[in-house]
């Protein structure tokens, strides 16, 4: 038996979006989150031959500062343990940055070309060969396209009262998304159902709800989800991908049980 979720977004880009799902357990979403962390593969440089290195830095961590650099990965076009090989040949003066590796395949390439490899002095240059290994997060973390994956609890606000005259309106801190139910109370325009970032009011409560009494409840099964990540993968991708990996696993636990 199928079941069917709701999903919505809070906010949309290209590395970091917010959505909203209904209708899942705490541990259901604990195990999307998990899945984008540790299950979703990414291209990350695992092998490097130095040609020439003279600069002040060791091979070492040369490699480790080449490891460290998101790659683009299109999975689809993929298969875990798949080597795309990646060069850098640069001479002093002047700073590497990931911009001047090359690649072998254009659609592995570093997914921001001004991260700092290392800078050069006059007469020194630096000259390596890379393998880019395709791997999930769970053999290195390296391999973590999600560098912020996490959830919590839709919350909703009810006004329970006002507050005395002579009563401080002090600041009642809120942090996440909240689904609008008191909207003729709230500040500005408003309207139920709606879901609001609480950092639109600086995550004040007392400014949403100006000489209000308050009180937040968490809604039943409903989760906000915010991910980023390092540009190896968009944001969509990320989830979507990570969603699939729930789905194949639970197939092969279904046939596997009925064998």
């Amino acid at each position: 038996m199928t079941q069917d979720y709701e999903v919505e977004f809070v906010d949309r880009g290209e590395r970091e979006s917010r959505f909203l799902v209904r209708g899942i357990t705490p541990a259901f979403a604990n195990g999307i989150r998990r899945a984008m962390v540790a299950d979703v593969p990414t291209f990350s440089i695992d092998t490097v031959r130095v040609i020439e290195n003279t600069s002040v830095m060791f091979n070492e961590q040369i490699g480790l500062r080449l490891g460290l650099i998101p790659l683009t990965t299109d999975i689809d076009d993929f298969e875990l343990g798949d080597e795309v090989t990646l060069s850098l040949s640069v001479d002093g003066p002047g700073t590497a940055y990931s911009g001047d590796l090359v690649s072998s395949d254009p659609l592995v390439e570093p997914a921001d070309d001004n991260i700092p490899i290392i800078e050069l002095k006059d007469d020194q240059r630096l000259e390596v060969e890379a393998d880019a290994v395709l791997d999930t997060g769970k053999e290195h973390a390296k391999h973590q396209g999600g560098v912020a994956v996490g959830y919590r609890h839709l919350q909703q606000v009810e006004v329970v009262g006002d507050k005395s005259e002579f009563e401080d309106d002090e600041p009642n801190i809120l942090r996440g998304v909240i689904e609008e139910q008191a909207a003729e109370h709230a500040a500005g325009d408003a309207t139920n159902g709606e879901l609001v970032a609480t950092e639109t009011f600086d995550n004040d409560l007392s400014k949403r709800y100006p000489g209000k009494e308050v009180e937040v409840t968490d809604v039943e099964n409903a989760f906000v989800f915010h991910v980023e990540t390092d540009g190896s993968l968009t944001a969509d991708d990320l989830v979507v991908s990570g969603v699939e990996t729930i789905r194949n696993r639970a197939t092969e636990l279904k046939d596997a049980v009925q064998l």
